[in-house]
Parts: C-alpha cells; structure tokens; sequence
C-alpha cells in the first residue's frame, strides 16, 4: 500500500523541482513587489495590488488559459520566445511559470505584512548616519523583514506544490514532464485500480504540505520575536 512506483516517485520529483524553481525565478520579483506596495507611494498602487493578487480570486483555468494564450506557441509572445530558443506550452518550464504566477500573490502577501512590520525609525536612522536608500534597504529593511520573506517563500513553494488548474491548461498533463503530484492524483482517479496509487500521492502531498505550513509558522515566530527585541 505505501510502496510508490517508480511513476509516481518521477511525479513527486518532478513536482518538488517545478515548485523550487517556481519559487526561485518569483523570489526577486516577489521581494520588490512586496516592498513597493509597503512603502511605496505612486500612482496606480491600488491596480498594482489588484493585479497582483488576481490569481487568487480568478480560477486557475482561467490563468492557465491566459498564459498559454500570451506565452504559447502561437500566444503574443510565443513565437518571439521560441526564436530565441525558450519554449514553455508542454514543458516542465511552462508548468513552474504557472505555479510561479499561482503562488506570486500569497509570496507577496506575506512579504508585505513583514516589511511593514520593521520600524520606520531604523530606517531613518540609518538615514541619519548617511545611508542611501538602497543601503537602508540591504541594511536595515530586507534583514528586519527576512523571516517574512522566509514564509512568504514557503506559501509559495506549498501553493505551486499542489498548483492544478492553472498547470493541466498551459502544459498539459504529460507524464514525465508535466505531471506533477495533483495532475497524477487526477490521473489515477480516472483508471480502474488508480485509487491506491492516488491515496499514496495524496498522502505525500500532505506530509509535504503540513512539513511546510509547520517551517512557515516556526519562522513567522522567529521574524515576532526579532522584531520585539528591536522595539
């Protein structure tokens, strides 16, 4: 019963590396996404917010179609990628894009409630002492809120590890290459004698879900207490 296969071993594989990839290529984006809305005053913030946070409340089908219709072989910029040799519809590539652009609004979330958490005062201060803002940021900003961007990496590695709709649309459910944990669960619900094989995928899933939430909660504690002992 908890032997897994070798296909569903590659389907777990294959999910943990979409979702760290995932997470790695947002992980720059997310952190001055997430400090701009923090601290940032421009015009337009609010649709920056709303665009931002649109994949959380639109359905993934939805974003997944949207993708491949911009990122496709025959999208707006699919012909243009391919020319310089970047390929994403039905590839590993295209499945980590789509959980990137999944999990982005929880990464930036909780990223943002961290950066607000640190102290205008130490900023200024360091101001004081003649640091640019730049330097404020490295020095002062970014380290105060990385426990936070700690979480907010963890959100999205969880999210882009059970990530479905937004990924069977844009590359598909091919074994191997795109069929990640939820694409194979789905797979085995739909064969005769599939059930215990997707039983197993489900309970990993959970394990490594939980592992997540549980490394999220321990860091959102360390980044409270850190943060107190600056008050």
């Amino acid at each position: 019963m908890f032997h897994l296969n070798a296909a569903e071993w590659t389907a777990i594989w294959l999910s943990l590396r979409i979702a760290i990839v995932a997470t790695l290529i947002s992980l720059p984006f997310g952190i001055a996404a997430a400090y701009a809305l923090a601290r940032g005053r421009f015009p337009g913030k609010s649709l920056l917010n709303g665009i931002i946070h649109l994949p959380l409340v639109l359905p993934p089908v939805v974003t997944g179609f949207l993708l491949l219709m911009l990122l496709g072989r025959r999208g707006a910029l699919g012909p243009f990628l391919a020319s310089i040799g970047i390929v994403l519809s039905f590839r590993w590539t295209g499945a980590a894009v789509a959980c990137a652009v999944m999990g982005f609004p929880l990464m930036v979330r909780a990223m943002r409630l961290s950066f607000e958490a640190v102290d205008r005062r130490l900023e200024l201060a360091a101001g004081t002492l003649g640091a640019s803002g730049p330097w404020r940021f490295f020095l002062v900003s970014l380290p105060l809120a990385f426990p936070g961007i700690i979480v907010g990496s963890i959100l999205a590695f969880a999210k882009a590890l059970g990530e479905f709709g937004a990924t069977i649309t844009f590359v598909s459910n091919i074994p191997g290459e795109t069929q990640t944990i939820s694409a194979a669960i789905y797979t085995y619900t739909q064969v005769p004698g599939g059930d215990e094989s997707a039983l197993r995928l489900t309970i990993v899933a959970i394990v490594i879900a939980l592992a997540a939430l549980f490394a999220s909660e321990i860091f959102q504690k360390m980044g409270e207490k850190r943060i107190a002992s600056l008050e």
